[in-house]
């Protein structure tokens, strides 16, 4: 079976030690995860993870019942790459100790819509959001300008259109009051 980079949304109790069950599942389960953002969402006392794994079909069903399986789990979805949208932050130090090198990486910036963030006498940050390829495309050419510091924020993404990760959550709640009646 083929592995593929699959991307998991999950929406959790905003409490201590939910992240540490779910990536112990993970880890119990022998999977590396790719990516990981996690976050309050609109809703008080919930939390969304957005989780990218390497897996093939078998084990991806696998894991979507496992998560779903687990207390501070209150919904989990799967997210298709081409019913999402999906994003990642990176920001980026470089050496900018020459006039015309900050030019450049301005132009860089413009080009790719990054936002220049912190500008010195021997460094420039940039900020780039975007999906990966182009992130990767930028921090591919500001190799060349000599790199001191990144960091990425790990994807977060949505599906696109009306539907929600609280559908599904209203769906559970729905079957779970008739199952205590």
């Amino acid at each position: 079976m083929e592995m593929t980079l699959r991307t998991f949304s999950v929406l959790v109790d905003d409490e201590p030690g939910v992240l540490s069950q779910i990536s112990r599942l993970f880890s119990r389960k022998g999977f590396n995860i790719e990516s990981l953002a996690v976050g309050p969402t609109e809703e008080c006392g919930l939390s969304r993870l957005t989780l990218e794994v390497l897996t093939d079909d078998q084990q991806t069903e696998l894991l979507c019942n496992q998560l779903s399986k687990m207390v501070p789990v209150h919904s989990v979805r799967l997210l298709a790459e081409e019913h999402s949208i999906r994003r990642e932050m990176v920001l980026c130090k470089v050496r900018a100790e020459e006039r015309s090198v900050r030019s450049e990486l301005i132009q860089l910036a413009n080009v790719f819509r990054a936002s220049i963030l912190d500008v010195s006498s021997t460094s420039m940050t940039l900020a780039v959001i975007g999906e990966e390829s182009k992130n990767e495309a930028l921090t591919d050419l500001l190799r060349e300008f000599g790199i001191l510091e990144m960091v990425r924020t790990g994807m977060v993404a949505l599906e696109r259109g009306r539907y929600t990760i609280q559908d599904e959550r209203k769906e559970t709640l729905e079957f779970n009051l008739g199952k205590m009646l």
